[in-house]
């Protein structure tokens, strides 16, 4: 997850994250991340270079560079700026990036932060200024993301057996689903595919009964490689519209993206990939603010 900062930063106020990296050939770039468990990729063009294997982060108000992609494009230099990510403020140089497309949609420039791609475990990723208006499709069965235009609404198609479709409001292009609950509480859901784990605000914490849990103490790191520290338990039933999780794992820490949404004023929860996993796909659809999850495998 990485939000944005309300504005750019002074010259003398900014760090230096701008080293340049080693050169690397473009084989060696599109290789970054490429050993990493589970990671899902869609191919992105950068003008007429690429395709290069960007994530899709739909927790993040940005879109993301690798220094290694910057440097070897020789991308002209942006504004610095602060963002916000899951360890807090971190100031950063971006990278203009003058045309960006995934299979035949967008075509915008953009500024994207630069980070390490060994941080971001990928030449880049696509945050939400790159899905606004459009759709995501997650298929775990095919591992494999894809991103289309927009088009109708989801609960325009007839449903299939085990699908769930759910409305969601929007916050800050954030997709926030209200239809949620833990202990008879109202739980605010971003759906996060940025983050490895689901994160639980404090909150939320609260409302758990720690009485025989097993607790353990993790770090989720973000993508300036910075960790928080973050206890990790099975809270129970969890519960989203029509479906329920049994023994929903979830780290709990005081993550700073729970300030930047407002969502600090009640419970709520960064739904990871690890819980996303449970379904056979998903689809997240920006435009119309729906989410549709089919069949899950472990949950309900």
């Amino acid at each position: 997850m990485l939000l944005a900062a309300a504005a750019p930063l002074a010259a003398e106020d900014v760090l230096n994250v701008a080293q340049t990296p080693p050169v690397l050939t473009e084989a060696d770039v599109i290789a970054i991340g490429t050993d990493v468990p589970g990671r899902l990729t869609v191919p992105v063009r950068i003008g007429e270079s690429g395709p290069y294997p960007f994530t899709i982060d739909t927790g993040a108000e940005r879109t993301v560079i690798s220094r290694e992609l910057a440097t070897l494009l020789n991308l002209a230099r942006g504004r610095d700026v602060r963002v916000v990510q899951m360890a807090g403020r971190s100031d950063t140089g971006t990278a203009i990036i003058p045309q960006i497309r995934v299979n035949t949609v967008g075509g915008e420039q953009i500024e994207a932060p630069i980070f390490r791609g060994a941080d971001l475990g990928a030449p880049g990723l696509l945050g939400l200024d790159s899905l606004q208006n459009r759709a995501v499709t997650i298929d775990f069965d095919k591992n494999e993301m894809t991103v289309r235009p927009r088009s109708r609404r989801l609960s325009s198609y007839p449903r299939e057996p085990g699908e769930i479709i759910i409305s969601a409001r929007s916050l800050l292009g954030q997709l926030v689903v209200t239809d949620a609950s833990y202990r008879g509480r109202r739980v605010r859901v971003v759906l996060d595919t940025g983050t490895t784990v689901s994160v639980g605000n404090n909150k939320l914490r609260l409302l758990v009964d720690e009485k025989h849990r097993d607790i353990s103490r993790i770090s989720v790191i973000s993508v300036s490689g910075s960790e928080v520290k973050a206890d990790y338990l099975q809270i129970g039933r969890f519960s989203i519209s029509e479906l329920t999780f049994e023994n929903l794992p979830v780290a709990f820490a005081d993550a700073a993206p729970f300030e930047r949404l407002g969502l600090n004023d009640g419970p709520a929860l960064l739904l990871g990939m690890d819980a996303l996993r449970l379904f056979r796909r998903v689809d997240i659809d920006f435009a119309n603010r729906e989410v549709r999850l089919s069949l899950p495998r472990a949950a309900g």
